[in-house]
């Protein structure tokens, strides 16, 4: 997936600034894509002068002004031409320092593994919370006027959910396992 499809694809929603795409965004896609304010707006920048969004200035009193974004027609096309595209083997490839680390760890002491292995837990758990926590699906769903909006939304929410439960029982059972080989 390409950062600039993702933006298009939340502006088809409805125009919106840069902070509030980039809130759409963290609301909704962090948890299988991320994105750093500086890359959306470069992004944001990028896709303007290719065509697929225009702007507008909305003056604000008492408040510096906001740029708004909306897509084109180009941008709709391009959009739609990129969903169409046959899914390729890159397009689900699996890149891991952590896991990387995990397989190199036979060099050293079983305990940084597992001391890893926990950081790694720690983390899974608390992004299941965030996830599940989040009402971005029920905030922004609910002004869709086609409901297969919202149940695609669903779906990966679902696979984040199911992959961070997965990524906590694995570590809890490499936990185990070097636990055991460690004493």
């Amino acid at each position: 997936m390409s950062l600039k499809h993702g933006l298009l694809g939340l502006l088809e929603y409805g125009d919106m600034t840069g902070y509030e795409l980039c809130k759409v965004f963290n609301d909704s896609l962090a948890f299988f894509w991320q994105a750093t304010t500086s890359q959306v707006y470069r992004e944001l920048s990028a896709m303007e002068k290719k065509g697929w969004l225009c702007s507008g200035e909305v003056i604000q009193s008492g408040k510096p002004n906001k740029k708004v974004y909306g897509i084109t027609d180009e941008g709709r096309s391009e959009l739609t031409q990129w969903l169409a595209r046959d899914l390729k083997k890159s397009d689900v490839e699996t890149r891991s320092a952590f896991l990387m680390k995990i397989f190199l760890s036979g060099r050293t002491d079983p305990r940084q593994a597992i001391e890893n292995l926990r950081a790694f837990r720690d983390i899974h758990v608390q992004e299941l919370s965030k996830l599940e926590k989040s009402s971005a699906i029920d905030t922004y769903g609910q002004d869709m006027k086609d409901n297969l909006i919202p149940l695609f939304w669903g779906l990966t929410a679902r696979f984040g959910s199911e992959y961070y439960r997965m990524c906590i029982a694995w570590a809890d059972e490499s936990i185990r396992i070097l636990t055991e080989v460690s004493q």
